[in-house]
């Protein structure tokens, strides 16, 4: 059937801000929705929080929201937009969500808006655990046993009918938020209790526990003609009881037989069809039970999910793309598959065939996809892998095998380790875990249960040993297995002498890089390299296709393997290779990013793809590097040729040598690509942009004092150091307190703020044994009670120009990507903004920068004489976590122009003209991951531990920083009580505060000490006792709904004190807590705007509509 014509305007709401369980993948979706849509004809209005993402760039909708995501604001922009439609299938739960509290409140009907993609009652259907549960049984389906509570008194007695252990799952929650397994009686009261409130509908199932089963995905699409397809199997290497974005998961399903994926496939087609999702793609979650082989279903995602991603990615198929099109009316045969039809050309285009969207994806190859975690962020909280989501990030690969895919993803982490073992990293040789942390390693899932699978067969345990203890398939085991034979067949050639071609074939088959061979064949990685390119053992590239080669593919998006010779002539290999002949285009290699991390997310994915945009725009031929599914990089038609693999110098060398690339930018994928430029350039790699080697004097801690003294500006009293006693004589030397860092690091990883000689010997026995004379420590003398502010600047080598100068709220000792800024400074002195800028231009110069620099200052407080000085802490000749931010704050496509740049254009040929300084405020906040992380402290320091931003606009500063609150789910009250306890060194600034708030109406309560300074000077405060001091206390009163807001600065003395356990209820309790004294000013500032006039929205083409109309 035809698109709808009685549809003109179709709203899209996007899944805010990155957060454990809700990734970049729905930028992807979003993304992909919004260019299917408008490619149609229909006018698309975006709503979405995030300002990292492409999908809120103004080019991307026809108007863009960046506002908070709640129903209220959102109600806001369909009075002032009008829209026919909303599509809330593509933003994850948030815009799940988002749309049921319109429809509970009746907006939509109000307002004449239709829900297309799924209608409300199929997505309570769908989402509604007994509903589910209900239409399961209706179609003669299993499902596990289980009952629906809705308060502690029902789960009391569900527990007697069901049993322990027991997995809690809450309704309408993303990640298994507030879920779990319950092993005894306390576990559950906890986890019900949690459950009950984190779901919107109070309503939690408890379901006997079917850990240890086998798990299973299926992708599947619908549209109105009741056309169903399965895109793809997906199956978990690790069994129940790990949620799935935990687990190493495997497409295609590797250990059905025919008839069981045949059963399965039967069960989610009627699966699709009782819930009622007539449009769109949808992930049905099964199990079995490997004793008998009984399949039940455990639940279903009505949307777009992370599975949908990764299946896209996988296959080729663009599901999300696909599903908006679907639900403006076209049915699947209507559509064309991308993947083999030519670019830009029509169905049956120059003779080729009309493959539709009918046709389900096939393919010839396996995939693998490993989680990427960050406990080392949070070493209080529980590592254990369970129901609830605790990953921050994934990577895929592509291989022929299981095995091959399998250690390229292990790569692809970027932990350090190369495989599955024969690294740096590898215990095995140096410090063999015992035989009681083996066997607890393998029993308890976790993030590095993987590796102790080869330590087990390495210690002689069989499959049948290790299948008993971690339930994984014997199929995988025995996979396992044979890579830990062929590793044994390496270490007995003793030396690369006694390599055979064969053996190195075979090695290299089953995803052995050269740095692993090297290690086994006591030689370098270049002397593999080297032999086996004279064998003719190199690799060649895939394409992934969705029809398996049955079809031409024209979309080119490869994968590497190495297969054996079809032939030899002349003595040369002939090797089986897919890319796709040269255009005559110059070609430029763009590296990615890698896997999501805290430090590294979708910031840098962003600029990747901008510059991806722009030089295709300019007549490249772009060739993208990256290995994350969530990506929007990774969608196959960013760039003309996207290569699915890891970041790694022997995988982008075997793409170098393929594609002859004329350069190649390391600038835009953080901090991964830069760790690889120096090898990359020794190994004939044209590196454009900013040299290598100025990237090394900025990174070089000695180099770079050198250059800030030569320049004449001031840094802060600094040194290096590679052991314990010369670490102490630089801290004497500078002066506690310090800040201490290893070097070549993002995200402040391991870096700590010092007070004594102690802390820093005990900080030196930790990261001594990584450290050495070209990656020393770093020691910085720490500017107490300065203001910290970051300037993103674009220079072409001659002429520099200011992005962004963003002062950060917090005062300095917070990391940068956890600090809330403002653009543009609010409060620091004109002198002092044009000083900075001064030194920013300067230094750019100095550096000979091509393309984008990040530089830090601090400004500490006034001088006596009234003058400010301002300290460089670091420059970064790349682009930072905060480009994209300035880029929506200013209208300036930064990322877009660099590109530009480091080809050859000039700022001067670009038309940049100076500074765009806005008259409107935006406020960048961060967003934590501590709801996942029960009782870990939310103290906040040098070590960065946000897993995402949100973006607050508005003309006035309050607003702004309200308006960043509630997207960060942080939200400010406008009445209520608040309670204040502050450290010692606090309590006199704290007052202008507490009088703020008293002013505005709100009740004070606080602690003693805090409580009598107040009294002490006129404000009225309640005085309520410590924890340990009786009841009702403070945890008290917020289990009860009675605070409204809490402003608590440590004294330092951690998460065991009585603050550190109220700033854990809050984030338990959802309480928005304040534990600097900055934020807490703004806040008080903000709730005084929320009280004294309404919250306003206007879209990004309002604000800047020069770039709306191109």
């Amino acid at each position: 059937m035809p698109k709808r014509t009685d549809i003109k305007k179709i709203l899209l709401i996007g899944s805010g801000p990155i957060v454990i369980g809700q990734a970049c993948e729905f930028d992807y979706s979003g993304t992909q929705a919004c260019k299917a849509l408008r490619e149609e004809g229909y006018s698309v209005v975006l709503v979405n929080s995030n300002p990292a993402t492409i999908m809120t760039d103004p080019e991307t909708a026809d108007r863009t929201y960046i506002e908070p995501i709640t129903w209220q604001v959102v109600e806001k922009i369909i009075e002032k937009e009008r829209p026919d439609a909303l599509l809330p299938t593509l933003g994850g739960q948030t815009a799940l969500n988002t749309a049921m509290d319109l429809v509970k409140h009746g907006v939509l009907v109000k307002h004449g808006v239709e829900m297309i993609g799924a209608r409300a009652d199929v997505i309570d259907k769908a989402e509604d655990r007994q509903k589910f549960k209900d239409a399961m049984l209706k179609i003669g389906l299993g499902v596990p046993k289980s009952v629906v509570v809705h308060s502690l008194a029902e789960a009391y007695v569900a527990l007697e009918r069901v049993g322990l252990p027991c997995v809690l799952r809450p309704s309408f929650t993303m990640g298994g938020s507030g879920g779990g397994i319950a092993y005894n009686r306390e576990e559950f009261i906890d986890i019900i209790t949690k459950g009950l409130d984190l779901s919107p509908t109070h309503e939690v199932l408890v379901e006997e526990s079917v850990i240890g089963w086998k798990e299973y995905e299926l992708e599947v699409v619908r549209d109105k003609a009741d056309n169903v397809i399965i895109i793809c199997s997906i199956e978990n290497l690790d069994p129940m009881g790990v949620h799935t974005g935990d687990s190493i998961t495997v497409a295609p399903a590797q250990t059905l037989s025919d008839k069981e994926y045949q059963r399965m496939r039967d069960a989610a087609k009627a699966v699709i069809r009782e819930i009622g999702v007539e449009t769109g793609g949808s992930n049905i979650q099964f199990a079995t039970n490997p004793a008998d082989g009984r399949m039940i279903v455990i639940e279903m995602n009505p949307r777009v999910s992370r599975s949908s991603a990764l299946a896209s990615k996988a296959t080729g198929f663009p599901i999300a793309k696909i599903a908006a099109k679907l639900a403006v009316g076209f049915t699947l045969d209507e559509l064309q598959n991308d993947i083999t039809s030519p670019r830009g050309g029509t169905a049956g285009a120059a003779g080729a065939p009309f493959l539709s969207a009918c046709f389900e994806p096939t393919i010839d190859y396996v995939v693998t996809k490993v989680p990427r975690f960050a406990f080392e962020k949070f070493p209080e909280a529980n590592a254990v892998l369970t129901t609830q989501m605790k990953s921050v990030g994934e990577t895929m690969a592509v291989g022929r095998t299981f095995k091959e895919s399998l250690q390229k993803a292990l790569r692809g982490l970027e932990v350090g380790r190369f495989g599955l073992g024969c690294d740096k990293r590898d215990r095995w040789g140096t410090n063999r875990p015992p035989h009681e942390e083996l066997t607890h390693k393998l029993a308890t899932p976790n993030s590095e249960r993987i590796w102790y699978v080869r330590y087990a067969f390495k210690t002689g345990m069989t499959v049948e040993d290790v299948h008993a203890r971690t339930k994984i398939d014997p199929w995988f085991l025995r996979a396992i297995r044979e890579l830990v034979q062929i590793e044994d067949d390496l270490v007995a050639c003793g030396s690369i002498e006694n390599l055979t071609p064969a053996l190195l074939l075979t090695a290299k088959q089953n995803g052995f890089v050269d740095r692993q061979l090297a290690n086994l064949l006591d030689c370098s990685p270049t002397e593999v390299r080297d032999l086996r390119k004279r064998w003719g053992i190199e690799a060649v590239f895939k394409s992934v296709d969705t029809c398996a080669a049955e079809f031409e593919a024209f979309t080119p998006y490869y994968y590497s393997t190495y297969e054996t010779p079809v032939s030899r002539e002349g003595g040369a290999a002939q090797l089986e290779d897919e890319v796709r002949p040269a255009t005559g285009k110059p070609r430029i290699m763009i590296l990615g990013g890698g896997p999501n991390r805290i430090g590294q997310g979708i910031e840098f994915d962003y600029c990747c793809v901008q510059a991806a945009f722009a030089l295709r725009g300019a007549g490249y031929e772009v060739i993208m590097v990256n290995s994350n599914p969530e990506t929007v990089s990774t969608d196959y038609d960013t760039s003309d040729h996207l290569f699915f693999e890891p970041l790694t110098v022997e995988d982008v060398l075997n793409i170098h040598d393929r594609m002859r690339p004329e350069g190649t930018i390391v600038q835009f994928g953080g901090q991964t690509p830069l760790n690889l430029a120096k090898a990359l350039e020794v190994n004939g790699v044209p590196i454009i942009g900013t040299s290598v080697e100025n990237i090394e004097v900025a990174e070089d801690r000695g180099k770079f004092a050198k250059l800030i003294t030569e320049l004449g500006m001031k840094q802060p009293a600094n040194g290096t150091a590679v052991e314990r006693a010369e670490a102490v004589r630089v801290a004497r030397r500078i002066g506690f307190p310090v800040l201490v860092r290893p070097s070549f690091v993002l995200g402040g990883r391991d870096m700590k703020i010092v007070y004594s000689e102690e802390e820093l010997t005990t900080y030196m026995a930790r990261v001594e044994p990584d450290l050495s004379p070209q990656r020393p420590v770093l020691i910085d003398q720490f500017l107490e009670n300065a203001t910290e502010v970051d300037v993103d600047c674009l220079s072409d080598g001659h002429r520099t120009v200011i992005g962004g100068v963003m002062q950060h709220i917090e005062e300095a000792g917070i990391h940068s990507g956890d600090s809330a800024c403002v653009i543009p400074p609010h409060s620091l002195p004109a002198a002092v903004i044009d000083e900075i800028k001064a030194q920013a231009r300067k230094l750019a110069v100095a550096l000979k920068v091509k393309g984008l620099m990040n530089i830090q200052f601090a400004v500490p407080a006034a001088n006596a004489d009234g003058t400010q000085d301002v300290y460089i802490l670091e420059a970064n000749p790349r682009a930072s976590r905060t480009v994209p931010f300035v880029s929506k704050a200013t209208g300036v496509p930064l990322a877009r122009l660099a590109a530009l740049v480091m080809v050859g254009k000039t700022l001067d040929e670009l038309k940049v003209a100076d500074e765009v300084v806005p008259k409107h405020f935006s406020i960048k906040e961060s967003v934590f991951p501590f709801n996942k992380f029960p009782g870990v402290d939310i103290i906040l320091g040098p070590e960065m531990k946000s897993t995402g931003e949100v973006m607050g606009i508005d003309d006035s500063m309050p607003m702004a920083f309200a308006k960043s609150q509630m997207a960060a789910n942080a939200p400010l009250p406008s009445s209520g009580t608040v309670f204040i306890s502050v450290a010692e060194r606090d309590k006199k600034a704290v007052l202008p505060i507490a009088r703020t708030f008293a002013g505005m109406g709100f009740r004070l309560i606080a602690t003693r000490g805090t409580a009598r300074m107040l009294v002490q000077n006129g404000v009225v405060v309640e005085e309520v006792p410590k924890i340990a001091e009786g009841r009702p206390n403070l945890i008290d009163f917020m289990k009860n709904g009675q605070v409204a807001l809490i402003i608590n600065t440590p004294s330092g003395r951690g998460s065991s004190s009585d603050e550190g356990k109220i700033r854990a209820e809050a984030v338990t309790n959802r309480v928005t807590c304040i534990t600097t004294l900055s934020a807490a000013q703004a806040a008080a500032e903000a709730c005084r705007a929320l009280k004294e006039r309404e919250l306003t929205v206007v879209a990004l083409q309002d604000r800047f509509p020069a770039r709306a109309n191109g």
